[in-house]
């Protein structure tokens, strides 16, 4: 076997190679190929149970590598010890020690790595101011709210001076008030360390607005790699596609009924078709599919219409409305983003498929390739 070798690339700094983990018979990850790159925010986004935090505390260490090679600046870690990586940690739990004080958890770690008392001393302060918990630093842990108490757990990570931080849903114990303000705390942190960070969430929320890449784990496996744009708007599997977007993006079965240069027309279960503007490129009439639409994208009228659909729910949310809609066309309900709902529960509307912002998904849920938006 030949030996492993890191990513060609000087300006990766994690790189994963074949990666999994198997626990007896149970994989819990399989085949994980990714290269992270230096000073990049790269969050690992997926439902519970798909791997992200085993994914993270395997580059941490603190978990073995079954299979493959992780590699950190083109050494290769596999047997390397947590504290020799270059990596410091925060965990969705706080792990703070109650009867130290806030300066006193954050010079714990200093001092078990014997750095000089003045050393210490400036990096705490260094961090407490960066995360303004200055007035906090005599304090017990009992006596700050949830999100003092994570941005301690943060500054006690920083202090390390790191060159990769890890970030294990560090925000799911707070509110959605304070979560969003950490939101913002975290991206001026990251602006300010300039240094390679990861983080692990299910919130979809989180991943698409503080990644510069997003890693879509499912099952074990990765769906796709790219921005959050990249994979809002080209979304490359059905289960990238519904997991991304809230609300979900609608999903209708159908069987190709013509193609061309121009797209794909599908033929839906009440019996109408829609035109799609994706590649044709191995296409063949009857194939199974399914053809993927947003909520925002859902255009209702009040109109007579080949599509019809009785609205079943309005959610009014202030500055837009979700429709819930109930129609032949589709096995489960479907939902439209509107800026004011045109009928209430009960009445009956018309929707139209907007063939560029359609996405289609082969049999084996994969999606194919976009002509106005590429692949």
């Amino acid at each position: 076997m030949a030996n492993p070798k890191p990513s060609a690339d000087p300006s990766v700094c994690i790189s994963l190679a074949g990666v999994g983990k198997h626990y007896g018979k149970t994989k819990v990850l399989e085949d994980i190929n990714l290269e992270i790159k230096t000073d990049e925010f790269c969050v690992f986004v997926g439902p519970s149970g798909c791997g992200k935090s085993t994914l993270l505390r395997m580059i941490a260490g603190l978990e073995s590598i079954t299979s493959g090679d992780l590699f950190i600046d083109g050494k290769r870690m596999n047997e390397v010890e947590p504290s020799q990586r270059g990596i410091a940690m925060v965990f969705q739990s706080y792990a703070l020690y109650p009867h130290m004080t806030v300066y006193d958890n954050m010079a714990f770690g200093l001092k078990l790595n014997k750095l000089p008392k003045t050393e210490a001393d400036k990096r705490i302060r260094e961090a407490a101011r960066m995360l303004k918990i200055e007035p906090l630093l005599e304090r017990l842990p009992k006596e700050l709210s949830g999100g003092q108490r994570q941005r301690v757990a943060i500054g006690r990570a920083i202090t390390r001076h790191a060159k990769i931080f890890l970030f294990d849903e560090p925000l799911s114990n707070l509110d959605a008030a304070l979560r969003v303000s950490m939101r913002g705390e975290l991206s001026r942190l990251r602006k300010q360390l300039q240094t390679t960070m990861v983080y692990v969430t299910h919130d979809q929320v989180e991943a698409m607005t503080m990644a510069d890449r997003l890693v879509v784990l499912h099952a074990g496996h990765i769906e796709q790699v790219g921005s959050p744009l990249e994979v809002y708007h080209r979304p490359r599997t059905l289960f990238a596609a519904g997991f991304l977007g809230s609300p979900r993006m609608n999903f209708l079965r159908g069987e190709v009924a013509s193609t061309s240069a121009a797209g794909v027309t599908i033929k839906l279960a009440d019996g109408t078709t829609v035109d799609a503007k994706v590649s044709s490129d191995g296409v063949t009439v009857g194939q199974k599919v399914t053809v993927g639409v947003r909520p925002e994208h859902m255009r209702i009228t009040t109109g007579t219409g080949p599509r019809q659909a009785t609205v079943q729910l309005v959610e009014d949310l202030g500055d837009h409305s979700i429709m819930h809609l109930e129609s032949a066309a589709s096995e489960d309900r479907l939902l439209a983003k509107v800026e004011s709902a045109p009928a209430g529960e009960g009445d009956k509307v018309t929707f139209e498929l907007p063939p560029e912002e359609c996405h289609v998904f082969d049999a084996g849920e994969r999606a194919l390739p976009r002509l106005d938006r590429g692949a």
